[in-house]
Parts: structure tokens; sequence; C-alpha cells
């Protein structure tokens, strides 16, 4: 039989898709057919990693039985990258191969993926066609658009319909439609001499990690360094890293020193299996989209049992508590727990090491290839369309091609759908998430039900004169002294970062870098992610972020403490500017509880968490969660030493007071460009209006409630027109914005990181702290804890 096998992804960046049709490839040729794989393939120059920003290609040298298709795009997709191609010229050589290639069977992998799948469902009549699901999805949204843009219809051209898992095959139901086969991904086994061999025997408390995978957020590699971080402070572990280079892994450790990591990168499969061999077990911590643990099926072939994520794709192949330990997706304590205890259980290691030995026999590959090709028989033998209008029907896709009634999408249960009713905690954790999503649903509603209407009321042709009118000068006055209070915030930081940590090497070029790192994360997402970006940040660059995280944390305490007394004053300031505040001096008394009460928790909170609650099992772990507490809390008072240094206390509290100054100042000259002369009170109004609705954004940089803010301070309070006001509101915004940006990204390179590793880092910032050692268990010891 010959069989075409076409790929939709690069040959030469090899994911999961990539290797399971080339190891099906060959699996096909050893049992005597003539199987070609198709697919495309880029070369390792400049224009290739430019395309995949910055990746560049494996180095790989095309075998006889691969027929390149031309050059792919790195496409953002399903929490990773599709090297896909969107070529008119790739199509051109799969359609001249395919009509002079005499294939008896067509088989396509991921179908549904432009733009190789998309020509070949239509417009290839050479052949029977058998397609492969490979991906669990439930975005909505994505498959609507595939579905709109007429997947069903061009799948129904599909003669048979493989899924590599049930979860697979519920995207595709879902979604498409159809009847499909699930036959799963197939692994090499090892050879007799090899599998007879004894695994490396390693004392308690020691152990090796493997991770293989990509460096992207849904493959979880944050959240296993997270939970190696907390491992390797009790135990000397190991971690082994296949896949990323040492550069992507570094940009995702909390430490970039990465004691006990070892970094690998993109290496052959040989290397591969041999290091997956010499490792205790297999780490797949993937928050999810997962359709099958090809990785998982790959470790067992080396008798390595894994710890993964408790997520579709992986249930499936894990017996959890056999072969493997199911942890919680996303949560690294949880991770570091089972870690922990198959490191001081090596009996336990070595009894799930012969179950995984025996778990991947169902996965070899002769076995998974023999029953796709009975699948490539049936779709040869799959009746004829009858008459030259069925036939119209069939090749339009108007009609499924197997010739039976066609099978429509439908709603379906989600795979990762609980199965038992939900508890107490997990009820309440709902409908706090529920909560939560609803009170920002509404804010969100409310923000642009509000805009709708002042943009009704207004009128967009008011707005536009109100801009069009404003001076460039006055706003690039405004940008400059905007950008030149960043500068004295970041002077007001080191002073304290000084008092707080005294030891510490540290620039004023580093603060500043950091500070306009984390100014530049507030304005462009939705969540404050910007102080712990710059706490981070600074913590990495003045030593080992678990110990001094939470005294830089506390730092920036001091600065909310100094922006807090700002606001107070700005508040004065407005409400004695505003004629129907006069009189009405009770919003400074509560103004003025915040700052006091933050500093009398911060004070006195450790003393009040020393306090025991009695002696119960439950009392104890209040206790040991008061400890945490009482210790952080010590952290966040060490920021508060500013305070005590007159020298330093002053340089902080004058740096960050004269920068409110230039804000202050940056908003005055943006009135002026406006031509709107309400003075200095008036702007001190605006500054407070839009730092107070700041607190919550709703929206990246709070667009929409910023220029709320300014409409009802500026019109209600001081009769400025509400398109002038509208227009204002906007200006400022792009001056904050624009501030944050031609700040923020040369920081950014100075720095060596990009805006997605300050996130991804941002996200993962917390340490994760594990109980101490069991008693009579320490690193070294040879104790090994009991089953």
């Amino acid at each position: 039989m010959r069989v075409a096998l076409v790929s939709p992804y690069s040959w030469t960046y090899p994911g999961g898709v990539a290797r399971h049709i080339e190891a099906l490839g060959r699996e096909l040729r050893e049992q005597g057919h003539d199987a070609r794989v198709l697919a495309p393939f880029d070369p390792p120059d400049r224009l290739a990693t430019r395309l995949h920003k910055g990746a560049p290609p494996q180095e790989r040298t095309p075998p006889e039985w691969l027929v390149p298709l031309g050059r792919t795009v790195g496409i953002p997709a399903n929490g990773g990258v599709s090297n896909l191609s969107i070529s008119p010229a790739s199509v051109s050589l799969l359609r001249r191969e395919l009509d002079a290639g005499g294939y008896d069977v067509i088989h396509l992998h991921e179908p549904h993926a432009p733009l190789l799948g998309w020509y070949t469902l239509l417009g290839c009549r050479a052949a029977p066609l058998v397609g492969t699901f490979h991906c669990y999805s439930t975005n909505n949204l994505t498959n609507g658009l595939g579905v709109v843009a007429g997947a069903r219809r061009r799948l129904n051209r599909l003669t048979e319909r493989i899924a590599v898992s049930d979860a697979a095959a519920w995207t595709g139901q879902r979604y498409y439609g159809g009847r499909y086969r699930v036959i799963p991904n197939g692994v090499d086994l090892l050879e007799p001499e090899q599998a007879s061999r004894e695994r490396p025997l390693r004392p308690p408390g020691t152990m090796k990690i493997a991770f293989v995978g990509q460096a992207v957020e849904r493959k979880g590699l944050p959240v296993l360094l997270r939970a190696f971080d907390a491992l390797r402070e009790q135990l000397p572990v190991e971690l082994v890293v296949i896949g990323p280079e040492e550069q992507e892994v570094r940009r995702l450790a909390l430490d970039d020193r990465m004691e006990g990591v070892r970094v690998l990168g993109r290496v052959d499969d040989d290397t591969k299996h041999r290091e997956l061999a010499d490792c205790d077990v297999l780490c797949a911590p993937s928050l999810g989209g997962e359709s099958f643990g090809m990785v998982l099926t790959e470790a067992f072939a080396q008798g390595v049992p894994v710890v993964a994520s408790d997520i579709v794709g992986y249930r499936d192949v894990v017996d959890h508590g056999r072969d493997g330990i199911l942890v919680p997706p996303g949560d690294a304590l949880a991770l570091a727990h089972a870690l922990r205890d198959l490191a001081l259980r090596p009996a336990r290691r070595r009894t799930m090491s012969e179950v995984a030995a025996r778990s991947a026999h169902k996965y070899e590959w002769s076995r998974i290839a023999a029953r796709v090709a009975t699948v490539y028989e049936d779709a040869q033998t799959a009746p004829e369309p009858e008459g030259a209008f069925e036939r119209f029907q069939v090749h339009r896709g108007l009609k499924p091609a197997d010739g039976r009634p066609a099978v429509p999408a439908r709603r379906m249960p989600r795979p990762d759908a609980p199965t038992e009713p939900p508890t107490r905690d997990e009820r309440s954790q709902k409908r706090r998430r529920l909560a939560r999503r609803g009170l920002v649903g509404l804010g969100v509603a409310a923000t642009v039900g509000m805009g709708a209407v002042a943009l009704n009321r207004i009128g967009l042709e008011s707005i536009g004169d109100s801009l069009l009118r404003s001076s460039p000068v006055w706003v690039l006055f405004a940008l400059a002294v905007m950008a030149l209070s960043m500068g004295f915030r970041a002077i007001s930081w080191h002073a304290i970062l000084r008092a707080a940590i005294p030891e510490a090497a540290m620039t004023r070029m580093e603060t500043f870098r950091a500070t306009a790192i984390g100014v530049m994360m507030s304005a462009t997402l939705p969540a404050r992610l910007g102080e712990p970006s710059r706490a981070l940040i600074m913590a990495r660059r003045i030593g080992r972020p678990r110990e001094r995280l939470p005294v830089v944390v506390g730092t920036l305490v001091s600065q909310t403490l100094m922006n807090v007394f700002a606001l107070i004053l700005l508040g004065a300031v407005m409400v004695s500017s505003i004629k129907i505040f006069r009189g009405h001096d009770g919003a400074l008394v509560t103004l003025a509880i915040a700052p006091a009460a933050i500093l009398l928790v911060l004070l006195f909170g450790p003393v009040l968490l020393r306090v025991r609650w009695g002696s119960s099992d439950r009392s104890g772990r209040l206790h040991r969660i008061q400890t945490k507490l009482r210790d952080f809390a010590h952290s966040l008072r060490a920021g508060l030493r500013v305070f005590r240094s007159p020298r330093l206390g002053a340089i902080a509290v004058s740096a960050q007071l004269f920068a409110w100054v230039l804000q202050w100042i940056s908003c005055f000259l943006l009135l002026k460009a406006f031509g709107i002369d309400e003075g200095l009170g008036a702007a001190a109004a605006v500054l407070f209006a839009v730092n107070v609705t700041a607190v919550l954004p709703l929206t990246p940089s709070n667009l929409g409630v910023f220029q709320a803010a300014c409409v009802t301070v500026l019109g209600a309070g001081y009769g400025v027109s509400y398109a002038d006001a509208l227009g204002y509101g906007i200006i400022l915004q792009a001056v904050e914005v624009a501030t944050a940006l031609a700040l923020g990204m040369p920081a950014m390179l100075g720095e060596g990181v990009t805006w997605r590793d300050i996130k991804t880092r941002a996200l993962h910032a917390s340490p994760v702290d594990l109980p101490p050692l069991p008693k009579g268990v320490h690193a070294g010891s040879g104790v090994e804890i009991e089953s």
C-alpha cells in the first residue's frame, strides 16, 4: 500500500505531531508499506529564525521518504506555537505530489489546520482521505471560527477519522461531527538487552527529575521550577530539562542561577531516551490543552514513573498511584509535595517503575501501526458515490465520503467535567469565582455602557474637534515631565531598598529599570502585575528571590504609604477647589484613616500572630499558617526601616512626593494644552480621581474608567465641557501609556527579558514553602520514610 502522510507542521520544528508521523511512517515501512511524508521544511537560515520569533530550526537532513513543502511561520495557538505553512507555493508543491504520487491512501494529520489540510480536503481526489485529530480544545471562539469558515463541510471529505484520545475525539464530535476511532500515539519499546538492565539506585532523599517539552506556559515549566526551588532547599535533587534552551529556562526561573538544574536544550531521540532512562521520575506539569501524553508513554518505555497534572489527556494514560502520580494543575506546592514524597521513598519508585514498563506495551508502535493500516483498508473499501449528482455532493463536502448518514456536531459534557458532586469547599470556591467574574463583568459592562452613552451625548465630532484644538507643544512638555516623575519614583525606591537591605549591591540604574518595567506592565495588563513584576526583577538582581522577594515587597508597602499620603494632599487640594465640597471636610478624615490602619497592621501584626490557638491538629495547622504569616510580616516591616534613617528617609519621602508634584504639573500642562483655565486645583482633582479608580483596574491601563473619572471630575466639578473633558482624558492616558512604553521598552532590553517573560514571572512569582522533613529524615541520612 502506498501512503501519503501529510503534516501541516514544519519538519525542522518537530513537535508531538511530527514525531508521531515520523514513527508511524517508519513502522508502516517496516510492515511492508510504501509510506512517504509530505511536510513543510524550514532550512537553518536567518529568515526561518525571523519567521519563528527568534527560534532557529533544527538542522535535519531530509530523508529520501520526505517531500519538503516549503517554509512555515510560527503562529501562537493553544498555549504554544504552531509552525504552519501559509504559502500558496507550499499548496502548489503538495498538489503536484498528490496528483503524481500514485497514492492508495492520503493520511492527513490535523486536517482542520490551515493551509495544507484545507486544500487537500476539497482539492484532492487522487485517493481516499483519512484524518487523524491530535488536538484537545474547548475554545468555542477558535473552533467556532473554523466552523464558520467551512470546516465541517471540508471534513466531510474524510472517509475515515482517527483521534489519538477520547479527549481529541470529543473535540471533533463537539465542533465538527463525524465518527472517530480512538487509536493512541505509539511508543518505541526498549530492546531486550536494554530492558533487562537495572535502573540506577539512589539513596532516600536523592532523586533525578526530568522535564521534556517546550518553554511555553501551557507546559507548566514555571510551575515545576517553583516546586523544584522549594525541593532543593531540603534535598540533593537534580532537574534535567530537555527541549528548551538554557536562556529560555532562565527567563522562567525565579532564580536565574538555577542550582541543581541541567538544561540540555534540543537533543536527538537517542540522547533523550538515554537521559530519561537515567532519571528517577518524569515531571509533566502541563496546565491543560493536552490530548494525549506522548511524553508520558516515552517515559514508561524507559521504565520511568511520572508525576503529571491531573488533566484530560494525561488522566487516560496515568494509572494514579501505580505508574504515576496525578496532582492538581498549576499547584506548585502539591507538585513539590509529590516529588518530595517520591524522593524519600525509593522502594515505591522501584515498584512504580516496574508498572510503568508494563504500561508501555499497550502503546507499542507495531500494534498502533497495524490498527492504522486497518483503517486504511477500510477507507479503500468505502462505497463509491452513485451518479454524477452524488459524486458532486461528496466531492464538495455536502455529504460524508464514507457513504453513511451524517453525524452532526452536538453539545456534550466536557471530558474534564467532574463526575462526583462538588464538596462544600469546591462549591464555595466556585461561588467566589463566579462572584468575582460577575463583579468584573458588571464593571466592564457599566464602563462600556457609560462610554456609549457619553459618546452618544457628546458626539464624536465634538470630541474630535477638542482633540484637534489641543496644543501639541504642551502635550510634549507634559510627556517629558511625566517621564521625569518616573525617575524620581526610582530614586525614592532605591533609598527604601538601601535601608531595607543595606548589604545588597544595587545601582540606581537597576532600580530605575525595575520601576520602568513595573509601570509598563501596569499600563499594558488588566491586572496590577506591575508591582510583582518590578519586585521580582529587583529581587533577582540583589540575591536569591526566595530570600529577598518578601523584603522587596515590603519596600513597596513603604512607597504605597507615601502614595496614600500624597493622595490625601491631592484630595485636600481637590476638596478646597471644588465649590460643592466646601464645608464637607469629612472626606479628608476618611482618607487619613487608611494609611494609619495599614501602618498599625504592619507594626503590630507580627505580635498578634504569635498567639497560639489551642493544641489540636487543626490548631497545629493554624500555628504553621501563623508562623508563615509572621515571617512574611517581619519581611514587610523591613521595608519600613527607611523611616528610621533620617538621611535615606528624607531622600525617599522627598523624591516620592516630588514625583507626585511632577505628575501634578504634567496634568496641569495638559489642561493648558486644551485651553482649560481651572488651575492647579483641577489638575489635582484629575490626578486624585484617576489614581483612586486605578486601585481595582477592570481593563488594561484602566481604559474607559480612566476617561470616565476625568469627565466626572472636570465636567461636574469644574464645569468643563464634556467634549473637552473626554478629550483631555484620552490624551492624558495616552501620555501615561507613552511614558510607560518609552521608559519600559529600553529597560526591558537592558534586563535581557521579553514582555512575555515578565508576565510569566509575575504570575508565578510566589515562592513555594514546603513543611520541614519528617522527624529523623534529612538530606543524605539514607532513611526512607514509611509507605
